[in-house]
C-alpha cells in the first residue's frame, strides 16, 4: 500500500506544477458540461503498478471522473492491452491526462525492471533490495513500485536504519571504531535498529562480525571474493549474520552473484536509470 497522506501531498504538488491556475486549453476549447470516455492503453509491456496514484489525481482535480482499473496492481500486461476506462467530464479528464500517466509510466516501469531481477534470481532465496537512489520527493511512490514488483524496500531514508558506509568508516576511523561508537549511541535505546556496514575486504568483515554488526555489505566485491567470504562468515561463529551484496550488479550478472550464498542484492539501478513503460490515454 502507498501511505495515503505521502500519496496526497505529492499528486497536489504534481498538479500544482502542470495544472497550475487551469488547464488553458480544455477551457477555451470544451464546454463545461461536456462529458467523454476513454481507455488507458499499453503501448508497451510491463508490470502494473501506480494506478492508486492515478486515480488519486482525478479525484483532486475532478470526483466525477471515474477511473475503472482493468489491470491489478503487481499483474503483467501486453502491448495493446487496456489497463483501465475512464469516464466523466472531459475537462477533468484532460486536466490529469499527463500527470496520472507520467505515474503511471514510471512507477510500471520500476516494477518491471524490478520484476526482471526477481526472475533471474529465482529458486536461490536472494532478496532484491532497492536503495535511496529515487527521484527527489517520488522515494514513497518509487519504493511503492518496487515492492509491487516483488523486490523488497531497504530503508526507507537516514532516519529509520543504520548503514555505515565507506565515507563513515573513513571518517570514524575504520570498521570497528564506527561500530563500537554506534554500539555505545544505541545502548539503552528503547528502539531496536539493524546495523549494516560496508565492507569490501576480508579483514573489514571479521571487523564487522566482532563488532556486532547484523549484516554485512559487501560492496563491489567480484563473485569468487564474495563466495570466499560468505564461505568465510557461514563458517565462523556469528554464521547467522545477514549478507548482502552491492555494486556494478546487472541483469547479466545478477544470477552469479546470487549463487555465491547472499541473503541480498539492492540495486540502484531499480529506479535511478529505470526506462518508463509506454502508456497512453485515448478518448472515444
Amino acid at each position: 500500500m502507498i501511505d495515503s497522506e505521502i500519496l496526497d501531498r505529492i499528486v497536489r504538488i504534481a498538479l500544482e506544477e502542470d495544472l497550475g491556475s487551469g488547464d488553458l486549453t480544455s477551457e477555451l476549447t470544451l464546454e463545461p458540461q461536456s462529458e467523454s470516455e476513454g481507455i488507458i492503453l499499453a503501448r508497451g509491456g510491463g508490470v502494473m503498478a501506480g494506478m492508486p496514484a492515478a486515480e488519486q489525481v482525478f479525484l483532486h482535480i475532478e470526483p466525477r471522473v471515474v477511473l475503472t482499473p482493468m489491470v491489478a496492481e503487481g499483474e503483467s500486461f501486453r502491448r495493446g492491452e487496456v489497463l483501465a476506462h475512464i469516464a466523466g467530464p472531459t475537462r477533468g479528464i484532460l486536466a490529469g491526462e499527463r500527470v496520472s500517466l507520467n505515474m503511471l509510466q514510471r512507477l510500471s516501469g520500476i516494477a518491471t525492471q524490478t520484476r526482471r531481477y526477481v526472475e533471474a534470481v529465482e529458486g536461490t532465496g536472494v532478496t532484491i533490495l532497492d536503495t535511496r537512489k529515487t527521484t527527489p520527493g517520488l522515494r514513497e511512490l518509487e519504493k511503492y513500485a518496487v515492492r509491487t514488483g516483488g523486490g523488497a524496500n531497504h530503508r526507507m531514508g537516514l532516519y529509520d536504519g543504520i548503514l555505515i558506509k565507506e565515507n563513515h568508516v573513513h571518517a570514524a576511523g575504520g570498521v570497528a571504531e564506527a561500530l563500537e561508537r554506534i554500539q555505545k549511541g544505541l545502548a539503552g535505546a528503547g528502539s531496536r535498529f539493524l546495523i549494516v556496514v560496508e565492507i569490501s575486504t576480508l579483514e573489514q568483515a571479521r571487523e564487522g562480525l566482532a563488532g556486532g554488526a547484523d549484516r554485512l555489505l559487501l560492496d563491489n566485491m567480484k563473485p569468487q571474493e564474495m563466495a570466499e567470504l560468505v564461505s568465510m562468515v557461514r563458517s565462523s561463529e556469528r554464521e547467522d549474520v545477514q549478507l548482502e551484496a552491492s555494486g556494478s550488479i546487472t541483469l547479466k550478472n545478477v544470477r552469479e552473484v546470487a549463487e555465491t550464498g547472499v541473503d541480498y542484492i539492492s540495486i540502484g539501478a531499480l529506479t535511478h536509470s529505470v526506462k518508463a513503460v509506454d502508456i497512453s490515454l485515448l478518448l472515444r
